[in-house]
């Protein structure tokens, strides 16, 4: 089967539509799929839901799409870099759910596993925790936390073989492997792509099974926040 694409645009033909559900990799501006975010705003898709663990800066990553109002709710951990994101969730215009870092990581995994729930004490007491299940373990109170089951993953790797096997590098490893899990197509693209046999078994970090499309491609080195000092 063929998994490897010339563009991101070719590799999300006939994958996209509107009002759907997508789950991103990425932390902060590490790891993201930039150039398939690329593609699905210039693809026009519209009223988008998205599981990432942030939502970009105003000008890179998902913010690109909000800036033209092509998502419609953010399923998040964290959101503090991106002006335009608080601008439309203080002004009605974006659904926010908010979720701590690891449950969002074991929810999109979970759904990779296929395991629709499982219970955890993280938010119990909190707004994260209402309207949510509660059960009693060996005298400890859980909330009930539902797997993601997305329509498309996205993700970035940085090395691949053609057949799907991923290597991610540092904090780019956290929030791709599992979001690259829990959809039903998965979409990946990466900095070096090599033939099958040439990746060391042992330091494959996800295996080809999950991935259906493969692009290569050149990516920006973005920084958050750059901190520098004076030279003596």
């Amino acid at each position: 089967m063929k998994k490897v694409y010339a563009s991101a645009a070719d590799a999300l033909d006939g994958l996209l539509f509107d009002g759907m559900f997508i789950a991103a990799g990425g932390f902060g501006l590490c790891g993201i799929p930039e150039l398939l975010l690329g593609a699905i705003k210039d693809a026009g898709t519209k009223d988008l839901t998205f599981a990432s663990n942030n939502a970009g800066v105003d000008d890179f990553g998902i913010g690109i799409l909000l800036q033209t109002k092509q998502v419609k709710k953010m399923i998040s951990s964290y959101v503090g870099e991106n002006a335009e994101f608080m601008r439309q969730y203080l002004s009605g215009e974006l659904e926010l759910e908010f979720n701590p870092q690891g449950t969002l990581a074991e929810r999109m995994r979970a759904g990779g596993c296929g395991i629709p729930g499982f219970y955890t004490k993280t938010g119990v007491g909190t707004v994260i925790a209402e309207g949510k299940e509660h059960k009693d373990f060996d005298g400890q109170t859980y909330i009930m936390e539902k797997g993601i089951f997305a329509d498309l993953s996205i993700v970035k790797a940085w090395k691949a073989d053609t057949t799907g096997n991923l290597v991610f590098r540092k904090t780019a490893r956290n929030f791709n492997p599992p979001a690259a899990m829990c959809g039903k197509v998965c979409v990946v693209e990466v900095e070096e792509l090599v033939q099958p046999g040439e990746l060391d078994p042992d330091t494959i970090h996800l295996p080809g099974i999950y991935v259906h499309r493969i692009i290569k491609g050149e990516h920006e080195k973005r920084i958050e926040q750059r901190t520098t000092r004076k030279t003596a």
